[in-house]
């Protein structure tokens, strides 16, 4: 898992990469991300293409100045945490945290 972050000089953005893999989960078919920047909406979630090592990747335009709450969807159904998020923020939900990216 890592994240990367790319500041464009001619406006307020920042293409952040998210990368995940989990070999435990080596049975990930798709792996979407969702938060803040998309409302946690599943049917607006930016999915994740998979390479050929089994890292799934996808880049997010997100305006700066913001901190992001967000998590990875795997397969539909089993929520992860990115071991490289800024922070990480409890959820309300029982014990389980977001990740936090900020820009």
């Amino acid at each position: 898992m890592s994240i990367k972050k790319q500041y464009l000089k001619s406006k307020p953005v920042c293409k952040v990469t998210l990368s995940w893999k989990n070999d435990a989960l080596d049975t990930a078919n798709n792996v979407a991300v969702l938060g803040d920047f998309n409302s946690w909406d599943p049917d607006q979630s930016f999915p994740m293409k998979k390479l050929k090592d089994g890292t799934f990747k996808t880049t997010i335009d997100l305006e700066v100045g913001h901190e992001y709450e967000f998590r990875y969807l795997v397969n539909g159904e089993v929520w992860e945490n990115d071991a490289q998020a800024d922070k990480y923020v409890p959820t309300g939900v029982g014990i389980e945290d977001n990740s936090v990216v900020c820009v």
